[in-house]
């Protein structure tokens, strides 16, 4: 499997690391063993492209769950809808 052989490349990075930012590493790493079936049916010549797709997919999905979890435990006003339409800095701009 590609991804699996990306991860293993992937590791002599982590082995670099040192104390609680190696954990942060492994944790990354295992996040994308969940989604490695999914990130392996995509078709790309780029290898790597599947690994980055499944942390990306993972972050994504720790962000909406915590917005959730924010959402629910306080008074902070939701984040708008995400649409075709959705831009975060339509506020910014005049």
């Amino acid at each position: 499997m590609v991804v699996e052989s990306e991860m293993t490349r992937l590791q002599r990075f982590g082995d670099s690391l040192r104390g609680e930012d190696k954990e942060i590493f492994a944790d990354l790493l295992r996040q994308c063993k969940l989604y490695a079936s999914a990130a392996s049916a995509l078709a790309s010549t780029n290898k790597e492209f599947p690994l980055l797709f499944s942390m990306l997919f993972s972050q994504h999905r720790r962000i909406t769950m915590l917005e959730k979890q924010l959402t629910l435990n306080s008074s902070i006003e939701p984040a708008p809808a995400k649409t075709k339409e959705y831009n975060p800095y339509a506020e910014y701009v005049k």
